[in-house]
């Protein structure tokens, strides 16, 4: 496989708005941005993935885009990004922005346009249609954010297609014209110096034909509508198009998120021979704890079933595409709260976590916060939640009788303000996010759990993240060794090998509170890392981890 400069690259992911405020207006902004750039440098992460910060009206926290060439006032100016991206580059940084293409803002001037009658030139950027002969909506697709995918403009009496928000139109990717005008924003941005794109849900542009009605899952108000716009029947054309027009031409990163795609889907989008994007971000292995009720149907985390999909990826993608891997974004709720043990044993299970993802094979991706163990946040009342996906679901659902309990239970465990709540830096108010009223209350254990105690603490979580990202740097075996899964059977331990020329590393990852004993069949005189100071206890013939232990041996052949 040919090196590629983001195939040792570690990504950290910055949600702007809850990263750090420097003008105390309780929001966080580019300069926040550009004065904790020596902060990331210390951790020796790669490239920043920035969430959004185009101009917007936030109806969805900036993925609702009113001008793609233009920043958001609250996070400062074009100056201001460019200052972002040149400090950035001195310390050796790059910068990934979001791309979000799928749709737009309701308020941009495309759609502005589009929807003042059905002859304007711009009518047919967005995806419009009647109502039925009898009254009813165009089809019966429901929105990802709750209720129905259509929404009446009464301009001219017709339909507007939104797979998200009703402030968040389809764009429609069947117009040439359209195609060429975001190929053309995507240069002008690459060209300004950025280093690739995160492109939001982009294997949703394609739509089949006429927009057939889809099935209605049982107990579902609305019909499946993915079945005809995840990974549609032009997806491969129009990225293919996109490569060669625009970000094809540059040494750039490309990572899709792509809710939906199998193993088969993931080697067609990254196989290099195909030219379409890098990488993809799965989503299979966030949705193992969902239910058949889905995202809020919360089930108990079922270790074999993740060492299944971590197993089936890593092995399907091996020499023929490229894995993304991540824990943690802006859309999840906290790892270390949804896999570990975020009380008793916090540090123990955030560093295993830590230790099990980055030595797969693949570009891992860290979330703001993850570095010292932020947890998920408990908040008493639904009025503190912030996010449209949890007030959508929680006003849908309690009409139909939802208990109030239940919702706020699920709400806690999976909702995306988990994720959003702002940086804790330091011990003082509000976590040192902000001199202001943040937009996102804070979590209240920031006193305990901030970056300040992180970095006075040798044997905190950060640093430990810090050795794993040098140990990527430093060895070939973590980037381009072949993976096998050992212990299958063992129900608490995930356990696994990375093999390169004549050198394999043992991985031991124990998801347990007790110790567990687990068989050797290897030399366990070298240990290249581990989340205890002390050694493990060994024999000849027998492991014992203790609570959550991570231990890696190196093996020569």
């Amino acid at each position: 496989m040919e090196r590629k400069w983001w195939h040792d690259s570690v990504v950290y992911q910055i949600y702007p708005r809850s990263f750090k405020d420097s003008n105390g207006d309780g929001i966080g902004d580019l300069v926040g941005i550009i004065e904790k750039l020596d902060y990331l440098k210390e951790l020796g992460i790669d490239v920043i993935w920035l969430s959004p910060v185009y101009d917007s009206p936030n109806d969805d926290n900036g993925y609702d885009i009113r001008d793609y060439e233009a920043i958001m006032a609250e996070f400062g100016t074009m100056a201001d990004f460019d200052r972002l991206l040149d400090q950035a580059h001195e310390r050796g940084i790059k910068i990934v922005m979001d791309l979000v293409v799928n749709h737009s803002s309701d308020e941009h001037a495309w759609f502005a346009e589009s929807r003042k009658s059905k002859d304007n030139p711009y009518r047919d950027y967005y995806i419009w249609r009647s109502a039925n002969e009898d009254g009813t909506l165009p089809n019966n697709w429901g929105s990802i954010f709750s209720g129905p995918a259509w929404e009446l403009d009464e301009t001219t009496n017709e339909y507007f297609l939104h797979l998200f928000s009703k402030k968040q139109p389809d764009l429609n990717w069947e117009n040439e014209k359209l195609r060429q005008e975001v190929y053309q924003m995507i240069t002008r941005w690459l060209d300004r110096g950025i280093d690739g794109f995160r492109m939001d849900v982009i294997n949703l542009i394609s739509k089949t034909p006429g927009l057939p009605d889809a099935t209605v899952p049982s107990g579902a108000l609305y019909g499946d509508g993915g079945q005809h716009y995840i990974n549609g029947p032009r997806i491969h054309e129009f990225l293919k198009e996109m490569n060669d027009a625009s970000f094809g031409q540059y040494d750039v990163l490309t990572v899709g998120e792509m809710p939906g795609a199998t193993t088969e889907d993931a080697i067609l989008y990254t196989d290099p021979e195909r030219k379409e994007v890098n990488m993809v971000f799965t989503f299979e292995h966030m949705d193992l704890d969902s239910g058949p009720g889905g995202k809020w149907d919360v089930q108990p985390f079922n270790l074999q079933k993740l060492k299944e999909n971590f197993t089936k990826w890593q092995v399907a993608l091996h020499e023929k595409g490229w894995n993304s891997l991540y824990w943690n974004n802006h859309d999840q709720p906290r790892v270390v709260s949804r896999f570990g043990d975020d009380t008793t044993y916090r540090v123990e299970s955030a560093k295993m976590l830590a230790t099990l993802l980055h030595l797969l094979k693949g570009t891992p991706y860290i979330y703001q916060g993850e570095e010292i163990g932020m947890t998920n946040v408990a908040f008493e009342s639904i009025e503190e939640y912030e996010d449209i996906e949890i007030r959508n679901m929680w006003k849908e659902r309690t009409e139909q009788g939802a208990s109030p309990a239940e919702l706020l239970r699920a709400v806690h465990i999976k909702g995306r303000d988990n994720a959003r709540t702002p940086i804790q830096w330091d011990a003082t108010e509000h976590g040192g996010f902000t001199t202001g009223t943040p937009w996102l209350k804070v979590n209240p254990n920031y006193p305990s759990i901030n970056v300040e105690q992180a970095l006075a603490d040798s044997d905190s979580i950060f640093y430990y993240y810090k050795q794993l990202i040098a140990l990527r740097h430093q060895h070939d075996l973590i980037v381009y060794g072949e993976y096998a899964l050992i212990l299958e059977e063992e129900t608490d331990v995930y356990a696994y090998t990375r093999t390169y020329e004549n050198e394999t590393w043992y991985v031991y990852c124990s998801f347990s509170k007790e110790k567990v004993t687990v068989p050797l069949s290897h030399d366990t005189s070298d240990s290249v890392i581990g989340n205890y100071n002390e050694s493990p206890l060994v024999s000849k013939e027998e492991l014992v981890l203790r609570p959550y232990e991570a231990i890696v041996y190196r093996i020569f052949r």
